[in-house]
């Protein structure tokens, strides 16, 4: 597998639906030692999944970790994700997300952020006025 641009357009963002598709995505993040994002499809829903354990020598600034969980917490407030999300700090689920196109525009929003570029997350999740 190819490895990811940063930012990572949301259509690159890999499809790891069926039975072999998250352990085919997750290595290939490990061996490229890149920060691992996937969509899975849950029927008409999707999953979105991050995780920092990919990329040992990846690091990311606490206020990346705080504009992420303050993404996830207004999506579970706004009924975009279910409330069962995790919002990391190494580990990330976007439970329940409604139709790809918008799954992998938070899914590419979120790998921006994890790399430290704020404004794809600002326009997926843009603060409430």
């Amino acid at each position: 597998m190819e490895p990811l641009p940063i930012p990572c357009p949301a259509e690159r963002i890999p499809d790891a639906s069926g039975p072999n598709g998250f352990d085919a995505a997750y290595r290939a993040a490990r061996q490229q030692r890149a920060v691992f994002v996937a969509l899975e499809s849950e029927g008409p829903r999707w999953r979105i999944k991050a995780d920092m354990l990919t990329a040992p020598e990846h690091t990311v600034d606490a206020g990346v970790y705080d504009a992420v969980r303050e993404a996830v917490i207004l999506l579970v407030r706004t009924g975009q994700i279910r409330s069962d999300s995790s919002p990391g700090p190494v580990y990330f689920v976007l439970n329940d997300v409604e139709g790809e196109l918008r799954a992998r525009e938070l899914a590419a929003a979120l790998h921006a952020a994890l790399y430290g570029a704020l404004a794809p997350l600002a326009r997926a999740v843009p603060p409430p006025a």
